[in-house]
């Protein structure tokens, strides 16, 4: 059993309007999974999709982690099972400083497991293994006292995203356009930072619409999205193929929209 399946999934707007037209993917622990297509082909209403945005109605399908199907739970519902979706335009949080929004996400996610009971993580041990995290995938350390993403960086953004899914350790993290306003140097940092967290208890749904971020997170499957499905499937080539060829081959006009 995949850790993550998504079986013939179909996702609309609230004014009814399909967006997501028949899915099926499969992502395990220790995988990572890139999913490339052309700007308005529905990829990020699929992330969003996965994590329960309220916008975006699920209308058919199933959305199965671990086994059970989490289509009707809530995001946080979603979350405190081991999902995670790293935001392509994080919001800023005024007031809520990082180490706060993380130290609160890690005790919801402590006290679900508990069946309800608090279960607060001790001080000393977040503190260290905060610190830990911020210096492996080099988040400089004052960020940590500031408020989330309140004048941050696109890079800065991105780092806190990754540092957020290194103290969550989810079971599935789709990550959606992570290098989307990047420079070279900060999708470096980001990319190593997926490389290192993605292993035995966490697989990896790379969102993207450039093939630059596999140059430094390989892929095992790269699936082809146009129009709402997937058109096509293989590996790390696959990538450099659309890299090169572009995404008409696989019957996109380059708006999402399959042929005009």
């Amino acid at each position: 059993m995949a850790q993550l399946e998504i079986r013939n999934l179909h996702v609309a707007l609230e004014d009814g309007t399909e967006i997501v037209k028949g899915v099926d993917l499969k992502v395990d622990l220790g995988q990572k999974h890139a999913v490339m297509g052309p700007n308005g082909s529905g990829k990020s209403t699929l992330a969003y999709a996965l994590m329960g945005h309220p916008a975006y109605v699920v209308t058919d399908g199933q959305i199965l982690l671990d086994g059970e199907d989490i289509a009707e739970l809530g995001a946080d519902e979603r979350a405190q099972r081991g999902l995670f979706l790293a935001f392509q335009y994080p919001h800023a949080i005024p007031g809520v400083t990082v180490t706060s929004f993380l130290r609160s996400a890690i005790n919801a996610n402590r006290k679900a497991a508990s069946g309800g009971e608090d279960d607060p993580v001790p001080i000393p041990e977040f503190r260290t293994n905060l610190l830990a995290a911020m210096e492996e995938l080099k988040v400089p350390r004052e960020l940590a006292s500031r408020y989330l993403n309140d004048g941050f960086s696109g890079g800065e953004k991105k780092r806190v995203e990754i540092l957020q899914m290194a103290m969550l350790k989810p079971k599935i993290a789709v990550l959606d356009e992570t290098d989307s306003g990047l420079d070279i140097d900060a999708l470096r940092i980001v990319a190593n930072g997926v490389n290192k967290l993605v292993g035995p208890e966490t697989g990896a749904l790379v969102i993207t619409h450039y093939q630059r971020i596999l140059d430094y997170v390989t892929p095992d499957f790269v699936h082809v999205f146009v129009d709402g499905r997937i058109v096509a499937e293989g590996g790390p080539e696959l990538a450099h193929k659309l890299e090169a060829e572009g995404y008409e081959a696989f019957g996109s006009n380059g708006n999402g929209r399959g042929p005009s």
